[in-house]
């Protein structure tokens, strides 16, 4: 089924949180120790959905490019690992290595995180500003597994040059979309 963001509003302060990195022995990360510089994308994500898997490599592309302008990644799995086991800690640091990124993938287990920022599928992006405030929440770019239109992170990298250039927000932005999180 395929699920769209909620679209949070624009301006929300990002909710905190500190949440446990399965790839660093559970250490407890938070979203102050984490933020980025100038601005911080927020991903809720998974191993498994088909969604996560056709962008990831173009995710970690964007991290590569923009981290050293002062752009953090912060991606969260908030999936009910009872139900669906191919999301467990475990396999999350399978797919880190796997998928070779290097930005924290946090366990959000309790789902509180997930519904803090409204989060509704996998994968939804949240980019806030160096004050923490949402700047753009939707999609990366129009790609979707079987679309044939190419992944180009086209409008993350439109909400982060204009972020960097002190530009304004592109007025209409669309949603993600992808598979449902997996509540419990």
């Amino acid at each position: 089924m395929n699920t769209p963001s909620n679209m949070l509003a624009l301006g929300t302060r990002a909710p905190f949180f500190e949440l446990p990195n399965p790839s660093k022995s559970n250490e407890i990360q938070s979203l102050d120790d984490l933020k980025g510089e100038k601005g911080t994308l927020v991903i809720f994500m998974c191993n498994h959905c088909p969604f996560v898997l056709h962008v990831i490599d173009k995710i970690n592309e964007l991290y590569e490019d923009y981290q050293e302008k002062g752009i953090e990644f912060i991606a969260i799995n908030a999936n009910d690992i009872e139900k669906y086991p191919a999301d467990s800690p475990e396999k999350m640091i399978e797919f880190q290595i796997e998928r070779k990124f290097d930005f924290p993938y946090l366990y959000d287990e309790s789902q509180s995180i997930a519904k803090a920022y409204d989060a509704a599928c996998t994968p939804d992006f949240y980019f806030f500003d160096d004050k923490l405030d949402l700047v753009y929440r939707g999609q990366m770019d129009d790609s979707r597994p079987g679309n044939h239109k190419d992944v180009t992170g086209e409008d993350l990298i439109i909400a982060f040059e204009n972020l960097l250039l002190g530009e304004p927000q592109e007025e209409i932005q669309r949603p993600s979309m992808g598979c449902n999180i997996k509540w419990k």
